[in-house]
């Protein structure tokens, strides 16, 4: 049985880790506000790029533009290169795991395709790397001040892999903040820019013989826009993955921050009756040493 001193000593320690643990989860409260307002500024925009730049890619010929290029089917081998979006730091619930375990997946699904990774996040970094995999890009401490230019930097080494033949695909899989509470990990193909299908089951998808008037020509506006389009897409996951580990943090904190408080009141129940059981043990001694006499 531990002595008084042993239970004083662990009620002390757990109370200074709900200290710490609250702490965090204040100040994840804190980034979250600011992370979610950044994401849902930039929803809007990324969301009706995507579905013009879809648009636009199931009506024009896929040599107007490179990153349009349809090389490979996943079923047909090939090369892919996978952006793998992690955090820089744990604590945060089962948030890195899910990324890389959603990761790992993909790796096993398409065995008859080389896989090549470009790794964002300390997490992601130092489970990959240290298990033989080929790493074509690498960012850690990005989250620390997310700006735009890190996208266009990831989106440079994506669209330069593509561009040269190194890789005939480009792939994204982060977390997707859906609420405080929830997290959604999304594998998603970045490029070639994926097309509409039109099934022609209702009049909308019945209508891609319909063009648009290009102003300037065709390849001039693809020249900016699609690269333009794929750093908002990587923006968008970024800031993405970075209101959903602050999310996953709050929440993971909060749980350790109830879970102490639980902790400190069972040990101290059990120290009162330890403690109890020692009075009661001693009045026993005093009460026999003066019958004794």
């Amino acid at each position: 049985m531990p002595s008084l001193l042993d239970i004083r000593r662990r009620v002390r320690a757990v109370k200074s880790t709900q200290q710490i643990t609250k702490a965090m989860k204040m100040v994840a409260a804190s980034k979250l506000r600011r992370a979610q307002e950044r994401i849902q500024q930039a929803r809007p925009y990324a969301s009706q790029m995507l579905r013009v730049l879809n648009s636009l890619a199931s009506r024009v010929d896929p040599s107007a533009h490179p990153l349009l290029d349809e090389r490979q089917t996943p079923k047909a081998g090939g090369r892919a290169l996978l952006f793998v979006i992690t955090a820089d730091r744990g604590l945060c619930g089962s948030f890195n795991t899910n990324v890389i375990k959603s990761s790992a997946t993909f790796i096993t699904e398409n065995r008859d395709r080389e896989v090549a990774l470009g790794l964002v996040g300390r997490r992601g970094r130092d489970y990959f790397a240290r298990r033989g995999f080929e790493v074509r890009y690498e960012q850690v401490n990005l989250f620390a001040a997310l700006k735009f230019a890190d996208a266009k930097a990831m989106a440079k080494a994506g669209i330069d892999a593509f561009v040269k033949g190194d890789v005939d695909s480009v792939y994204l899989v982060y977390n997707e903040f859906k609420s405080v509470m929830q997290q959604r990990v999304v594998v998603e193909r970045l490029l070639p820019i994926p097309r509409h299908a039109f099934s022609g089951k209702t009049p909308a998808e019945t209508t891609p013989a319909v063009d648009y008037l290009y102003e300037p020509a065709p390849a001039e506006l693809f020249k900016h826009l699609i690269p333009n389009h794929v750093e908002v897409q990587i923006y968008r996951a970024l800031l993405e993955s970075a209101a959903a580990e602050h999310a996953a943090r709050m929440t993971a904190m909060d749980a350790a921050t109830r879970n102490s408080a639980e902790m400190i009141d069972q040990l101290t129940l059990y120290m009162n009756k330890v403690r109890q059981a020692a009075i009661t043990r001693e009045i026993i001694e005093v009460v026999s040493g003066a019958q004794a006499l």
